[in-house]
């Protein structure tokens, strides 16, 4: 769009109670899922289900806004005429003295796919991207975040599954599982990029940024309708973009046991 024609503020207000604003109008954010796709002719027979869905959503914000004094307009032109000394006789006082914009826009997500299949296994793939602009008008900044992420899944529920080993806390020798056990693996990447640019130079220099790797297998078995025991492993590998940093792994897991009270 034209610059000159985006709205951002009213300088022609007659009274202190107008808004400035009136001229932003909202524009809507939206979420679209489909699951549909299995009434295709022959797509029953693979998936049971299989979701499509999408998103978007975007805020403009500004911390705060503060009318100036000493904002003189001679000509009745609706351009300040008073120059600020202490800015060195080059700076003007607007009418409105704003420290701070802020946009925030993402794709969350651009793309999701969620297919469960007829043989009880299921996969997933999710793709999304978002950015965010500060602009200070403070230090006379622009700061823009980036970030993208890919996240692969799959799943298998199974019941009556094998063990190698018995059963432990079950009175009969029995290597069988006889609830639902459900093996999930999830593989996520990131890639976060933030640059900072001055409003008076051309060029914009990298302040922080990282690739972040995580992988997540987990169990979940339902013992019975009150108990379900999860076994889980989750790590997180981050590689930063600047020499500043240093690559950090983080490493969790174990067992964790949900028990419900509910009657």
């Amino acid at each position: 769009k034209d610059p000159n024609k985006v709205a951002l503020m009213k300088h022609d207000n007659p009274t202190v109670s107008s808004n400035p604003f009136s001229g932003i109008k909202a524009l809507p954010n939206w979420r679209i899922s489909y699951n549909g796709l299995t009434r295709i002719p022959g797509m029953e027979k693979i998936f049971s289900n299989f979701t499509v869905s999408h998103a978007y959503n975007s805020t403009l914000s500004m911390n705060s806004f503060n009318s100036a004094l000493l904002y003189q307009d001679p000509l009745s032109r609706n351009y300040p005429g008073f120059i600020d000394t202490t800015g060195g006789g080059n700076s003007f006082v607007p009418y409105f003295l704003v420290p701070n914009i802020t946009i925030s826009e993402a794709f969350a997500p651009f793309i999701d796919l969620d297919m469960q299949f007829t043989n009880q296994m299921g996969a997933r793939f999710e793709y999304k991207k978002s950015r965010q602009l500060s602009l200070s008008l403070v230090d006379f900044q622009l700061s823009e975040s980036r970030s993208t992420e890919f996240v692969f899944g799959g799943r298998w529920r199974k019941r009556g599954f094998n063990l190698p080993f018995k059963v432990p806390f079950t009175k009969k020798d029995t290597k069988r599982l006889d609830n639902d056990i459900t093996f999930t693996l999830d593989l996520g990447i990131r890639d976060d990029i933030t640059s900072n640019s001055r409003l008076d130079q051309v060029t914009t220099l990298p302040t922080a940024g990282q690739k972040v790797i995580t992988i997540s297998p987990s169990i979940d078995y339902v013992l019975n309708n009150r108990v379900k025991i999860i076994l889980y492993f989750d790590q997180r590998r981050t590689e930063p973009k600047i020499s500043t940093s240093a690559p950090i792994t983080n490493t969790r897991g174990g067992v964790k046991i949900n028990i419900s009270l509910a009657q």
